[in-house]
């Protein structure tokens, strides 16, 4: 009886680490990082001065105060600002990994899949086809067979 040996802890994380998924998920971490310094320079560079057009420049200055004044570090600010460029700059991240990642990928996945189903479809008829005929051939025997029988 021979036992089976279990593999080492540092062998089941040599293998962990070497799956496609955990390589993907590096890169994908890695490749998102660069990707919202990006987004934020937009949001800082285009999308701020726009604003600023109308208002101030920095979204961070547009509050409401809930108290009678909010001088200096008193009263109680709501700094609405901040979580309209926090939106913004998830709507264009949202809206550029759409249709730059998940759109393309998904038309790419529908044509693979048409292609696919194009190549069983082509063999189905033919699998069809073969089935008609063999039917043919073998009601032809049948036929023949019941001639002959019927002759004697």
């Amino acid at each position: 009886m021979s036992m089976k040996k279990d593999p080492s802890v540092w062998e089941g994380f040599k293998s962990f680490l070497m799956r496609g998924n955990v390589v993907d998920l590096a890169v994908a971490v890695v490749v998102g990082a660069a990707f919202t310094n990006i987004v934020n320079s937009v949001v800082k560079g285009l999308i701020n001065p726009v604003v600023g057009a109308i208002g101030t420049k920095n979204l961070d200055h547009y509050s409401s105060c809930l108290s009678a004044t909010c001088k200096g570090g008193q009263g109680i600010q709501i700094l609405w600002g901040s979580v309209l460029g926090a939106a913004l700059q998830f709507l264009i991240t949202a809206a550029v990994v759409y249709f730059l990642m998940v759109l393309p990928m998904a038309k790419f996945l529908a044509r693979q899949e048409a292609r696919k189903k194009a190549k069983e479809g082509a063999h189905e008829v033919v699998d069809v086809t073969e089935l008609e005929v063999l039917k043919e051939i073998r009601d032809e025997l049948v036929a023949r067979r019941g001639s002959r029988y019927g002759e004697r």
